[in-house]
């Protein structure tokens, strides 16, 4: 088979995580070989009313399934594992990822009912794994969660790193260094192409090491009079260990509530990567049984989640634990791009009730810093892997362009850099690089127990409700000669208040009245035409009284 044969070509594209922060899934392919390279999930936007979650459209992976070699998971993170329980359903390969990452995909997967039937193989930084014409190796990375790596894959067209997240911590809180001396090997060694985390592209310098959010909870503690609730993300195990430890310091008891972070504490300490003292760790039903200032809380919460047990605090609904005046609540976290609002009414709330309340945007507290490295961190890393191509990933628009422009700074041609949207396809062959075709990709809504069966039809209308309301028209005609036997009977919800809107509403009876009348001397009988003509009419009315646009549901019934 020659270079030109287009089976011989190396494809490179995302199914997620270009253009938006979440639902992370690369794909690379050559020839028959596809590797994918994590299976995350998004979590919806303001504008997907009763969405729950967001994950990948995998149709071309589905298509192909028989030539999908794994996937292959950087670290155990919702936006790059959390699709796995609805991803495998459909597309059932085996998944590679270290110890921990595959701790915290066993447990989703045991929940899904769906461990005994998925093969995981656990793999290290020294792990090589076959995938037909490609060969994966790995490589440590610094990030707010242990166990993450970056992924090498040898391919005949040549090299592909894919970094994962990362940062540089110089001086990482577990100990794991970043193997930076492997990085360069490979850099060395050459790669084609590289594929980088692009999150803080905007931010100018290094980003910090975790381990000054250890000194400033520390302090934090040292200072509290009271209680200490400390808010964090659940899957932030560096974050939960520094808690541990400055709750340790100050001899105060450690209390954690919260579903998921019940979880992530004890899958860390069952796996050895969370060190608990034994006598620490406290239910929360023990905890108005001590005095405050013995007590520490480790919750979820920390992006205003209305189900979350620190906004219940916050509102006075926790089954167990109520915000006291003199409590200190931490936020050890900043909001993702478009919780700010709920993150504020929160932190609004806790001060309503006394607490005084650490975070970010309000005091000069390090209490968090971010594992995504910024503008230096994400320089050295184009230094020390020295690609010949590159492709941003892992970020909005405007940070691709960012990372892109980074990269154009130390030396990379920009004619050799690919700022792509999901579905983009990069081909390889004989060392060059070019845009292919487009590749099917979009989100697939999952809804309480439905996975895609809401689309944009359905939230149109759920924004429709949301907005203007509804209108039922129930009419009830004569089976054997049409005529109108009762109604129109109009029934709004969400539109008008029925009492205040008596006449508005006997205007709209008379109008359907009307629109009736006029189809039957037309002899229209189709219920379809009968339903849209009262809509139309209905409509127009409503809108010129009202300038509202409520949703119209014609009911039509025979007897």
């Amino acid at each position: 088979m020659t270079k030109n044969n287009s089976r011989s070509k190396l494809s490179i594209f995302a199914l997620g995580g270009l253009d938006e922060i979440g639902k992370n899934m690369y794909v690379v392919q050559y020839g028959d070989d596809i590797v994918v390279i994590d299976a995350g999930l998004m979590f919806p936007g303001e504008e997907m009313l009763g969405i729950d979650i967001v994950i990948p459209d995998i149709t071309y992976l589905v298509e192909n399934q028989d030539k999908v070699r794994g996937i292959l998971l950087t670290h155990g993170h919702e936006d790059h594992i959390g699709g796995l329980p609805y991803i495998l359903r459909e597309l059932n390969v085996p998944i590679y990822g270290t110890k921990l990452t595959m701790g915290l995909v066993e447990h989703k997967l045991r929940e899904a009912h769906m461990l005994n039937q998925t093969k995981r193989i656990v793999i290290n930084s020294r792990s090589e794994i076959k995938l037909g014409s490609m060969k994966a190796s790995f490589f440590k990375v610094n990030h707010s969660i242990p166990d993450a790596v970056g992924v090498c894959l040898d391919t005949p067209e040549g090299r592909v790193v894919h970094t994962g997240d990362f940062k540089f911590d110089m001086t990482p809180v577990n100990g794991q260094d970043a193997e930076i001396h492997k990085m360069a090997e490979i850099g060395k060694r050459g790669v084609l192409c590289l594929l980088s985390d692009s999150t803080n592209a905007e931010r100018p310098g290094f980003t910090g090491s975790e381990r000054t959010v250890g000194e400033s909870l520390e302090a934090v503690f040292r200072k509290a009079k009271q209680r200490v609730i400390v808010a964090t993300f659940a899957s932030n195990i560096h974050r939960i260990q520094q808690v541990v430890d400055a709750a340790s310091m100050h001899n105060r008891k450690l209390a954690v509530v919260g579903r998921s972070m019940v979880n992530v504490v004890n899958i860390g300490m069952e796996l050895g990567y969370l060190r608990v003292p034994s006598d620490l760790l406290i239910d929360p039903d023990e905890i108005n049984r001590l005095p405050a200032h013995k007590v520490a809380v480790m919750s979820t919460g920390s992006q205003g989640e209305a189900m979350s047990a620190l906004t219940r605090m916050a509102n006075g609904s926790h089954r167990k634990i109520e915000i006291l005046p003199g409590d200190t609540v931490i936020f050890a976290a900043t909001p993702i791009p478009g919780n700010e609002r709920s993150v504020a009414h929160t932190v609004d709330q806790l001060f309503r009730v006394g607490a005084n309340v650490v975070y970010s945007a309000g005091t000069q507290h390090g209490v968090h810093v971010s594992g995504h490295g910024s503008q230096e961190d994400l320089k050295l890393m184009l230094n020390l892997i020295k690609p010949k191509y590159f492709i941003p990933i892992h970020g909005e628009h405007r940070m691709l362009r960012a990372h892109g422009q980074l990269a154009e700074s130390v030396g990379i041609r920009p004619e050799n850099i690919f700022i792509c949207d999901n579905g983009d396809l990069v081909e390889f062959s004989s060392g060059k690089a070019r845009y292919g075709s487009k590749i099917q990709t979009g989100k697939v809504l999952i809804d309480g127990l439905g996975v895609g069966d809401v689309g944009n039809i359905v939230l149109r209308d759920r924004k429709l409700l949301s907005q203007d309301g509804i209108l039922v028209v129930v009419v009830t005609l004569a089976k054997n000669n049409g005529k109108v036997l009762s109604g129109p009977d109009i029934i709004s919800r969400g539109f008008v208040y029925v009492r205040e809107s008596e006449k508005l509403l006997e205007e709209a009876n008379r109008i359907v009245t009307q629109t009736m009348e006029k189809c039957a001397s037309e002899q229209v009988s189709e219920w379809a035409s009968l339903k849209t003509s009262i809509r139309d009419a209905l409509s127009k009315f409503l809108y010129e009284k009202t300038k509202r646009r409520p949703m119209i549901l014609p009911i039509i019934m025979e007897v």
